[in-house]
């Protein structure tokens, strides 16, 4: 009779555990059902917002264009939008020249500070010195500004008595140092992924440290450090505050870096500032600019991409 009872007992928890399994089971390939469709919204977001903004841009960019003629738009010399003139080529120049003083800063320091840092430095160096250069990333732009304003600049007024307060000189500088970290930092880890293998059978075929740097770890992780120059091209290019503050808001079409210029991004915070009245001519040149500006960034991420996948080392 208890021998009966107990068998009874043990096949009801086991169907117990059966249907307890069950419940778990489903629950989890729910939960499995659900996980990518979740996953998968949070991808589209990007994607989502990317086309929502191309969208913006496209439809407030045709009402500028209805009045403005393109060709007129990207050929003209003369950006005074409240006279009526929307060449926008000084506006892109300016952008330009800010870039280049930016790149001519930013590469040659950024990738000796990554040759450094990942060749040179000991580990208790790179632990200190990496944080450090990498909390040049994390300052506001608007301080990077008011740095080239008020210290850079009175800088260069020391070796250039002729230089004034505003100057591309001072902002392309400053942009420089912005992205500096960005340089070394995407560099250096491209330079780490390249297999210690590599500088070993360098160093046995007898190559100083030099030459093990330039014709083997800088080869092999040129695609990578290419991108990250690239990338960081790409991120002068949209740069705001800076030039606001230290590179002026005069629309002129010059090489001259020791003059007052106007970047596209400086224009968009000018007009989105002042008194632009909405549905107006100015208004519609605001999107004009900044598809502009959407498409130069855009080209450079892209050209970045390329470069990633057609100089690739797999090792």
């Amino acid at each position: 009779m208890d021998k009966s009872l107990q068998s009874e007992g043990k096949s009801f928890n086991v169907q117990q555990m059966i249907e307890s399994n069950k419940k778990k089971t489903s629950i989890g390939e729910k939960i499995e059902r659900i996980i990518p469709t979740l996953l998968f919204l949070c991808a589209a977001v990007s994607v989502v917002t990317t086309v929502g903004i191309l969208f913006t841009f496209l439809r407030e960019s045709i009402g500028f264009f209805s009045d403005v003629s393109i060709i007129d738009f990207y050929t003209g010399s003369q950006w005074s939008p409240w006279s009526g003139e929307f060449g926008v080529a000084p506006l892109i120049g300016g952008t330009l020249l800010i870039t280049l003083i930016a790149t001519i800063v930013a590469v040659p320091l950024g990738l000796m500070s990554a040759i450094f840092l990942s060749e040179y430095a000991s580990d208790k160096a790179r632990r200190v010195i990496k944080p450090v250069l990498e909390v040049l990333a994390g300052i506001p732009t608007v301080v990077y500004g008011y740095f080239a304003l008020t210290f850079v600049t009175p800088m260069f007024q020391f070796f250039l008595p002729d230089l004034g307060i505003f100057n591309a000189l001072s902002g392309g500088f400053v942009v420089g140092i912005m992205i500096l970290p960005m340089v070394a930092s995407l560099s250096e880890d491209a330079m780490n992924s390249v297999p210690n293998a590599l500088r070993e059978a360098a160093y046995g075929l007898g190559s100083t440290k030099l030459e093990v740097v330039v014709k083997v770890v800088l080869p092999a992780a040129f695609s990578g450090i290419v991108a990250s120059i690239v990338l960081a091209i790409s991120r002068a290019i949209g740069e705001t505050m800076i030039v606001t503050i230290a590179a002026g808001a005069t629309p002129n079409l010059t090489l001259n870096p020791t003059e007052s210029i106007q970047t596209m991004t400086a224009f968009i915070v000018q007009a989105a500032t002042g008194d632009t009245s909405f549905g107006s001519t100015i208004y519609y040149s605001l999107y004009a600019v900044g598809m502009t500006l959407f498409v130069f960034t855009l080209v450079m991420n892209l050209i970045a991409q390329y470069i990633s996948r057609k100089f690739r080392e797999e090792y």
